[in-house]
Protein backbone atom coordinates (compact mmCIF):
# COMPACT_ATOMS: atom_id res chain seq x y z
CA UNK A 1 0.00 0.00 0.00
CA UNK A 2 0.99 3.59 -0.64
CA UNK A 3 -0.34 6.38 1.55
CA UNK A 4 -0.11 10.18 1.55
CA UNK A 5 -0.72 12.78 4.21
CA UNK A 6 -0.68 15.70 1.77
CA UNK A 7 -2.98 18.53 2.78
CA UNK A 8 -6.13 18.91 0.70
CA UNK A 9 -5.27 22.47 -0.33
CA UNK A 10 -1.87 21.31 -1.61
CA UNK A 11 -3.48 18.35 -3.39
CA UNK A 12 -5.79 20.76 -5.26
CA UNK A 13 -2.89 23.13 -5.97
CA UNK A 14 -1.14 20.25 -7.75
CA UNK A 15 -4.25 18.58 -9.17
CA UNK A 16 -5.61 21.57 -11.09
CA UNK A 17 -2.45 22.37 -13.11
CA UNK A 18 -1.92 18.63 -13.68
CA UNK A 19 -5.43 18.36 -15.11
CA UNK A 20 -4.85 21.44 -17.26
CA UNK A 21 -1.69 19.70 -18.51
CA UNK A 22 -3.28 16.54 -19.84
CA UNK A 23 -6.14 18.57 -21.32
CA UNK A 24 -3.66 20.80 -23.19
CA UNK A 25 -1.78 17.74 -24.42
CA UNK A 26 -5.00 16.21 -25.76
CA UNK A 27 -6.02 19.47 -27.46
CA UNK A 28 -2.63 19.75 -29.16
CA UNK A 29 -2.62 16.06 -30.11
CA UNK A 30 -6.16 16.22 -31.50
CA UNK A 31 -5.33 19.33 -33.51
CA UNK A 32 -2.14 17.71 -34.80
CA UNK A 33 -4.04 14.64 -36.02
CA UNK A 34 -6.89 16.73 -37.48
CA UNK A 35 -4.53 19.10 -39.28
CA UNK A 36 -2.13 16.46 -40.52
CA UNK A 37 -4.77 13.91 -41.46
CA UNK A 38 -3.58 11.16 -43.75
CA UNK A 39 -0.45 13.13 -44.57
CA UNK A 40 0.80 12.88 -40.99
CA UNK A 41 4.08 11.13 -40.49
CA UNK A 42 2.78 7.87 -39.05
CA UNK A 43 5.82 7.39 -36.82
CA UNK A 44 5.33 10.86 -35.31
CA UNK A 45 1.61 10.26 -34.81
CA UNK A 46 2.33 6.96 -33.04
CA UNK A 47 5.02 8.54 -30.86
CA UNK A 48 2.58 11.29 -29.86
CA UNK A 49 -0.20 8.75 -29.22
CA UNK A 50 1.84 6.67 -26.73
CA UNK A 51 1.99 9.43 -24.06
CA UNK A 52 -1.68 10.21 -24.73
CA UNK A 53 -2.53 6.56 -24.07
CA UNK A 54 -0.47 6.51 -20.85
CA UNK A 55 -2.20 9.68 -19.66
CA UNK A 56 -5.59 8.17 -20.49
CA UNK A 57 -4.78 5.06 -18.44
CA UNK A 58 -3.77 7.31 -15.52
CA UNK A 59 -6.86 9.48 -15.83
CA UNK A 60 -9.23 6.51 -15.90
CA UNK A 61 -7.48 4.94 -12.93
CA UNK A 62 -7.55 8.14 -10.88
CA UNK A 63 -11.26 8.63 -11.61
CA UNK A 64 -11.99 5.05 -10.51
CA UNK A 65 -9.90 5.63 -7.36
CA UNK A 66 -11.89 8.76 -6.60
CA UNK A 67 -15.17 6.90 -7.07
CA UNK A 68 -13.90 4.12 -4.77
CA UNK A 69 -12.81 6.73 -2.18
CA UNK A 70 -9.17 5.60 -2.40
CA UNK A 71 -7.62 9.07 -2.75
CA UNK A 72 -5.09 8.81 0.06
CA UNK A 73 -4.43 5.06 0.40
CA UNK A 74 -3.68 3.06 -2.73
CA UNK A 75 -2.60 -0.48 -3.45
CA UNK A 76 0.72 -0.58 -5.31
CA UNK A 77 -0.81 -1.53 -8.67
CA UNK A 78 -3.38 1.29 -8.49
CA UNK A 79 -0.69 3.79 -7.49
CA UNK A 80 1.45 2.96 -10.53
CA UNK A 81 -1.51 2.63 -12.89
CA UNK A 82 -2.79 6.06 -11.79
CA UNK A 83 -0.04 8.45 -10.78
CA UNK A 84 2.74 6.43 -12.38
CA UNK A 85 1.08 6.31 -15.81
CA UNK A 86 0.08 9.98 -15.64
CA UNK A 87 3.55 11.14 -14.59
CA UNK A 88 5.40 8.96 -17.12
CA UNK A 89 2.90 9.90 -19.85
CA UNK A 90 3.39 13.60 -19.12
CA UNK A 91 7.17 13.31 -19.21
CA UNK A 92 7.13 11.25 -22.38
CA UNK A 93 4.65 13.67 -23.93
CA UNK A 94 6.92 16.63 -23.18
CA UNK A 95 9.93 14.86 -24.70
CA UNK A 96 8.11 13.69 -27.83
CA UNK A 97 6.53 17.13 -28.25
CA UNK A 98 9.94 18.78 -28.05
CA UNK A 99 11.17 16.46 -30.80
CA UNK A 100 8.02 17.20 -32.82
CA UNK A 101 8.66 20.92 -32.44
CA UNK A 102 12.24 20.55 -33.61
CA UNK A 103 11.11 18.69 -36.73
CA UNK A 104 8.88 21.62 -37.82
CA UNK A 105 5.50 19.97 -37.33
CA UNK A 106 2.75 22.34 -36.29
CA UNK A 107 4.40 24.75 -33.88
CA UNK A 108 1.21 25.79 -32.07
CA UNK A 109 0.16 22.20 -31.47
CA UNK A 110 3.69 21.25 -30.43
CA UNK A 111 3.75 24.07 -27.88
CA UNK A 112 0.36 22.98 -26.51
CA UNK A 113 1.56 19.38 -26.17
CA UNK A 114 4.94 20.38 -24.71
CA UNK A 115 3.43 22.69 -22.09
CA UNK A 116 0.65 20.20 -21.33
CA UNK A 117 3.10 17.31 -20.96
CA UNK A 118 5.32 19.36 -18.66
CA UNK A 119 2.40 20.44 -16.46
CA UNK A 120 1.12 16.88 -16.24
CA UNK A 121 4.59 15.49 -15.47
CA UNK A 122 5.45 18.05 -12.80
CA UNK A 123 2.15 18.20 -10.94
CA UNK A 124 1.15 14.52 -11.14
CA UNK A 125 4.72 13.80 -10.07
CA UNK A 126 4.45 16.12 -7.08
CA UNK A 127 1.38 14.28 -5.87
CA UNK A 128 3.04 10.92 -6.60
CA UNK A 129 6.14 11.70 -4.51
CA UNK A 130 3.94 12.63 -1.56
CA UNK A 131 2.89 8.95 -1.34
CA UNK A 132 5.05 6.76 0.87
CA UNK A 133 5.15 3.00 0.93
CA UNK A 134 3.31 1.82 4.04
CA UNK A 135 5.07 -0.92 5.99
CA UNK A 136 3.13 -3.92 7.17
Amino acid sequence: MYETNIRTVLWWAYDIPGNIGWILYYIGFGRFIAKSGAAADKATAIMLAIPALLMLIGIIELISERISKLDRKLPVIRFWRGFGALTIGGGAGAIVSAVTLSSNYSTANGILMLSGGLLCFVFAGLIAVSFKKKQG
